[in-house]
């Protein structure tokens, strides 16, 4: 495991294109919360059927995971476009292996990414939002990291991200192609968003409960959390089970498929 680890990380870190992307989530992530922070501007007071601060700090997740899902992507299908892949498994016989270290990874890779996009979001958010009408002034406490809820919010933020590059990973694997893979993760992750728009209950709430996007962002809530379709440690839970799911699909397909 241990050679398998070293090969994908050296492979990696000589591509320029990773170091561009994670450049890219952080950017993406963090510009966009402070953005929509910017942008906002609430009249309601707390208890009045307000937004959810936290939550409206961390929406930066909700595009920065498109950048994670065409990192998570190219890792494996950059090796079928060029037939790298066969050396990889030659190399490496044992293909669970491979696809374990390159799940390592890239979710290590994708954490290193997270962790200031996701800080950087609550700090815009807590610089931000008491100027949209979500402070102390307006009944809203200032979003700080030691709170319990924000803490778990972002915490699970982050998670978010990391399992999403798994999913993508999974997914590319399966495929194999670039594009398609690219089209498929971000089908998965956006298309419900649009559909819960014109269902109504209970298609719309179990449709909810089921998306990996939709479920695994509960994570992120901090208010009215007995009103939401998932509590937020089970919404993620869901997006940890289609994870799972794709990289063993990804795992039994790459056994007994020729490279």
């Amino acid at each position: 495991m241990n050679a398998a680890l070293s090969a994908e990380w050296t492979k990696l870190r000589t591509l320029p294109s990773v170091a561009w992307l994670l450049g890219g989530i952080v950017a993406l992530t963090a510009g966009s919360s402070a953005g929509i922070g910017a942008a906002t501007h609430v009249t309601s007071r707390a208890g009045q059927g307000g937004p959810d601060p936290v939550k409206l700090a961390l929406t930066g997740v909700d595009l920065g995971q498109a950048i994670v899902a065409v990192l998570a992507v190219l890792v494996i299908s950059e090796e079928y476009d060029t037939g790298m892949i066969r050396t990889s498994l030659t190399a490496v016989p044992r293909r669970h292996l491979v696809l374990a270290a390159k799940a390592t990874t890239v979710g290590l890779l994708t954490l290193v990414a997270a962790v200031p996009a996701v800080a950087a979001s609550v700090l815009a958010g807590r610089l931000l939002l008491p100027g949209a009408g979500l402070g102390p002034a307006d009944g809203y406490s200032l979003i700080s990291i030691a709170d319990g809820p924000t803490l778990r919010a972002a915490a699970g933020a982050v998670l978010y991200l990391v399992l999403i590059a798994v999913l993508g990973l999974g997914i590319a694997t399966a495929i194999r192609d670039t594009a398609v893979s690219i089209g498929a993760v971000l089908a998965l992750l956006y298309l419900p968003t649009l559909l819960v728009q014109a269902l109504g209950d209970p298609l719309r709430r179990h449709l909810e409960q089921i998306a990996p996007g939709i479920a695994g962002l509960a994570v992120e809530n901090t208010t009215d959390l007995a009103s939401q379709p998932l509590t937020p440690w089970a919404g993620l839970g869901v997006l940890a089970a289609w994870a799972t799911g794709s990289l063993l699909l990804a795992g039994l397909l790459l056994h007994h498929r020729d490279a």
